[in-house]
C-alpha cells in the first residue's frame, strides 16, 4: 500500500559502456545515492518523475545546506 503521490526520481548512472538505473521515491535518498556514485566517476543523472530531466549530478554541488 502506497501513501500520498509520491512523485519518482530516478537515478540513471553511467561510466564506459555501463549504465544502472534505480528509482527512489525520496528525493533525498535519491541526491544521496547520487553523491556516492558520482564520488566514484559516475555521470549521473536525476530525473523526476517521467521525464523531467534535473541535471546532470555533481557531488560538489548536490547538498542541502
Amino acid at each position: 500500500m502506497r501513501r500520498g503521490c509520491g512523485m519518482a526520481y530516478r537515478i540513471v548512472a553511467e561510466r564506459k559502456d555501463e549504465t544502472v538505473r534505480m528509482d527512489r521515491s525520496s528525493m533525498l535518498v535519491a541526491v544521496a545515492k547520487a553523491r556516492v556514485w558520482a564520488s566514484e566517476g559516475w555521470k549521473v543523472t536525476i530525473i523526476v518523475g517521467d521525464e523531467n530531466e534535473v541535471a546532470p549530478a555533481d557531488a560538489r554541488r548536490l547538498s542541502f545546506v
